[in-house]
């Protein structure tokens, strides 16, 4: 194997010129006295052609291909200067015996002809025996060369015995000697050594090679994700990349001795079609990666979010409306990630069938016993495999292939992936006519609300185009990205997975992660609806408008289309739009505070809406990625459903506030037993508004911290809880009430490692505060280790005591996460007068900073607010924090010129922090 023609191979390094100046130093100076100038000479050559290279990509930026062999020859013709160098110069032998020969072979991707700018050089030394003392002399000068140009060299010395021996035990060898491409040196022991492996090594290993990749690649999968549509891939060794392609080209060279990817072809494994695919994906991630090297100054595979803007910028991607130039990047990385995982299948499926060993007992049991298989509705179904009885299958009616996908979802079948690639390359045949084909449609939605396993008949349909194809509004979204911290999937992926986990709901596989959806499913009248909601809820992304807004529209076309009457297509039309809707009440709003029920009431105005809206919530939350999902999040959920739930039974007969308070209080000393005394003793020191505000669990805990508190004559007391079902530690701290308590004991929190998700603030009749905080770690756990406790609370007591000098300690503290300093959110800060009856509810967004909670608190104690309680969520870079205030009288702040200054000062408290990072970083 040769690598291909070089376009101006000479522009990029000219081999005789750079050998002629070397002997020109050997002449002046001599071998060992020119050493260093022989070096210069090389490094020279190398930044040349290295810089040559770099302008080619610059005005061919996909051209991937023409980049790594380029690279990849400027290494050949550098190795081969100084191998001619080392032996006629260094270490020259007039008479050489037969054991003083090395041939040198370009090995793994060195040898394919595929390198990045920093790509590590892999080279074998042959020998025809073990190495003579002139072999190893060479050896060790032309390492050294390569080591003093700052190469990164992979490298192996054997004979030819051990290189067959070796390879015949190491996977890795074996594949690595699959590659080898001759360089330079001996070419008969190169061809000795070729000979040998393909005659000694690869003989009868065939199937057991492929099941090693196979292996190996599912090994590599799991460690990178286990999904080609996480929102960094890994462009090498990521699911649908570079590796994945190189792992076919491997197992079809084992086993087709084939020589290059497009004789894949003549031996049945790609259609050219196919072929043409491979090489298009091909083609566009080795421009990637060479652009990543290029970028970063050094091997770099991966495709962070900082890294992302900078490839798409080079590969001369451009903003469109609702579409970021990033973003139609990402897009079509993923769509190039799909055709590697449609190759894949057809590949092993082929391979599969060619490479059947059978004994010659199972030979003969299969000819007295003929495979299995049986017919279902005309389809051959074997080994569980359902599979189009003809070529022409689908052609002869389109509507088959949806009717393919019902079955196996209906029966349980996977889809044969031979037939899946006659589909995907009939997908076209899915037109108008048959989107409006009224049984069509009808075997969507068979498939879309399957009892099974829709989630992975819907994955397959996919990969095959079909879905796309029918449902033309997800064919857009397909492989589409959001360029943030929070969505971990492409929108198609996060969908199909959102429909897996409503049917895992519904077959009863999730009670003990989501009781509440699982206990509501079983009630559900609208079933269909639902499927349909979420298969829509995201379905306008990118558009360039509100997505929920746009997204009703398809609703309210699609719906008549799969069969649903005007009552539930407008349904579905409603829960697309306001699909957002409960997750904003839950997580930025008080949920203690009647208005928050009324309003959200307000909306759904049905028990039905509400039982919909809230396992489509659920699921799109826990769909999004990992960690995304937690207790606390289930359980404020779970709060708003109940108090909603009971207002639209109950109507404002739920809502007496003294009624309320009081069988509030009777649940409490059920909860406290001996000590139920307490709720009595203390009615003086709480009023109504701490009883309504506060869960009876947590009471239940204040109550007796604070008699103890009380008891002792603690000026300050802080009490720590680790609750199981919330995923949360509870934080107390009871005290004499001063302005600024609360963003000193928010600044604490953060300096000890924690994050605040929801606060609430009382101060009572004897003007004692008593402040609860609900506290993770950064990665959304649960404080509760001793240590981890014992730190938060030595580091509350110091920032109230005033012994923490808290800015500069905060200035210091890093984000949890580095990445969102690829993020900018621009800040915004917005008031809401009619959220609730007796406070202002101001909401900022701004991106996650360090201490940024400290900073607004601290903001709004300087504009003498008073905070009632604090709701802060994550989206990824953004922070949404909400805060429920009055003004030092206690009423809610009205003056427009008033909310005018304390929008300022929030958004200037924003940028100090900003600047703060800033001046850390520099």
């Amino acid at each position: 194997m040769s690598l291909p023609r070089i376009r101006k191979q000479r522009k990029i390094i000219d081999r005789r010129a750079l050998s002629a100046a070397i002997a020109q130093v050997v002449a002046d100076q001599g071998a060992l006295g020119g050493r260093q100038d022989v070096v210069a000479a090389l490094r020279k050559a190398l930044d040349a052609g290295r810089e040559t290279l770099r302008r080619r990509l610059a005005k061919r930026p996909g051209a991937g291909h023409e980049h790594a062999n380029g690279q990849a020859f400027l290494i050949d013709q550098l190795i081969r200067v100084v191998h001619d160098h080392v032996i006629e110069d260094i270490y020259p032998a007039a008479n050489r015996s037969s054991g003083e020969r090395i041939a040198l072979l370009a090995v793994g991707g060195y040898g394919r002809g595929e390198m990045a700018p920093f790509s590590d050089i892999d080279i074998a030394f042959i020998t025809p025996g073990k190495p003579t003392s002139w072999c190893e002399q060479v050896i060790e000068a032309i390492l050294y060369y390569l080591w003093d140009l700052g190469l990164k060299v992979g490298h192996s010395t054997r004979s030819l015995d051990e290189a067959v021996r070796m390879a015949k035990a190491d996977l890795t060898i074996r594949t690595a000697l699959l590659e080898a491409r001759f360089l330079w040196g001996d070419q008969d022991l190169y061809d000795a050594a070729s000979a040998q492996f393909w005659n000694e090594i690869v003989p009868g290993s065939e199937g057991s090679f492929v099941q090693e990749k196979l292996a190996e690649r599912n090994a590599r999968h799991k460690r990178m994700g286990d999904s080609r549509y996480v929102v960094e891939p890994n462009v090498k060794d990521g699911k649908g990349g570079l590796r994945d392609l190189q792992t076919l080209y491997w197992m079809g060279k084992y086993v087709h001795r084939v020589r290059s990817a497009a004789e894949l072809v003549q031996k049945g494994l790609f259609t050219e079609k196919e072929y043409r695919s491979f090489r298009r994906a091909e083609r566009f991630l080795l421009a990637v990666r060479a652009h990543l090297h290029t970028i970063a100054k050094r091997a770099e595979d991966r495709l962070t979010f900082d890294l992302q803007r900078e490839v798409a910028a080079r590969m001369n991607y451009a903003d469109r409306p609702g579409k970021s130039a990033v973003e139609r990047f990402m897009q079509f990385y993923f769509l190039q990630a799909k055709h590697v995982g449609h190759l894949t299948g057809v590949f092993l499926a082929q391979l599969e069938e060619q490479t059947a060993e059978r004994s010659r007992l199972s030979d003969f049991v299969s000819a007295i016993t003929p495979r299995r298989t049986c017919k279902v509705e005309g389809y051959l179904v074997e080994a569980n495999r359902i599979a189009a009885p003809s070529d022409d299958w689908f052609q002869q009616d389109p509507v088959r292939l949806l009717e393919i996908f019902a079955i196996a979802e209906r029966e349980g079948l996977e889809v044969h992936p031979a037939t899946i690639r006659i589909a995907r390359r009939d997908a076209a045949l899915v037109t108008a006519e048959v989107r409006k084909d009224r049984r069509a449609n009808d075997l969507f939605m068979q498939v879309l609300a399957g009892r099974n396993d829709p989630e992975t008949v819907l994955r397959w349909m996919n990969e095959a185009g079909v879905f796309g194809r029918f449902v033309p509004d997800f064919g857009k979204v397909g492989g589409q990205m959001q360029f943030d911290m929070y969505h971990h999937y492409t929108v198609d992926e996060h969908t199909i997975r959102a429909i897996g986990l409503l049917s895992a709901i519904e077959r009863g596989a999730l009670k003990e992660d989501h009781p509440l959806a699982s206990r509501i499913l079983q009630k559900l009248g609208n079933r269909r609806v639902l499927f349909l909601a979420v298969l829509l809820h995201d379905i306008a992304k990118g558009r360039g408008g509100d997505h929920s807004v746009l997204g009703a529209d398809v609703a309210r076309k699609l719906c008549p289309r799969l069969g649903l009457d005007a009552k539930e297509t407008e349904l579905v039309a409603w829960l697309v739009r306001y699909h957002l809707l409960m997750s904003a009440f839950a997580f930025k709003r008080d949920l203690s505070d009647p208005k928050t029920i009324i309003d959200f009431v307000a909306e759904v105005q049905s028990l039905e809406r509400l039982r919909l809206l809230t396992v489509l919530t659920i699921v799109d939350i826990r769909a999004v990625g990992p960690g995304i999902w937690n207790s606390w999040k289930r359980q404020l959920l779970a709060d708003l459903f109940d108090a909603a739930q009971e207002r639209l039974r109950l109507g404002h007969k739920s809502h007496g506030r003294a009624e309320r308070v009081a069988a509030k209080k009777a649940r409490v000393r059920d909860l406290l037993g001996d000590k139920a005394g307490l709720v009595e003793d203390l009615a003086e020191a709480f009023a109504d508004a701490y009883w309504i505000a506060e869960p009876e669990d947590v009471i239940a805990l204040n109550l007796p911290h604070y008699a103890a508190a009380q008891e002792m004559q603690h000026t300050l007391s802080i009490h720590t809880e680790y609750d199981a079902a919330l995923g949360a530690t509870l934080v107390t701290v009871i005290g004499d009430d001063h302005p600024g308590l609360f963003y000193r004991i928010a600044g604490a929190i953060h300096l000890a490692g924690g994050n605040i998700i929801d606060a609430r603030i009382h101060t009572n009749r004897a003007g004692k505060a008593l402040d609860n905080f609900v506290v993770q770690d950064p990665m959304g756990r649960p404080f509760r280790e001793e240590t981890q406790l014992a730190r938060l609370k030595t580091s509350i007591a110091d920032a109230l005591a005033g012994k923490i000098d808290m800015v500069p300690r905060l200035a210091k503290r890093p984000l949890k996460q580095m990445r969102a300093e690829n993020f900018r959110i621009a800040a915004d800060v917005s008031f809401d007068n009619a959220a609730s009856n007796r406070f202002t509810v101001i909401e900022v967004n701004a991106t996650d900073r360090p201490a940024l909670l400290n900073r607004l608190t601290r903001a709004l104690y300087e504009q003498s607010l008073l905070v009632n309680s604090a709701h802060i969520t994550h989206y990824g870079e953004r922070a949404v924090d909400t805060f429920y205030v009055t003004d030092l009288t206690g009423m809610k702040v009205d003056s427009p010129s008033r909310l005018k200054k304390v929008a300022r000062a929030l958004l200037d408290a924003i940028a100090a922090g900003e600047g703060e990072l800033a001046d850390a970083a520099a």
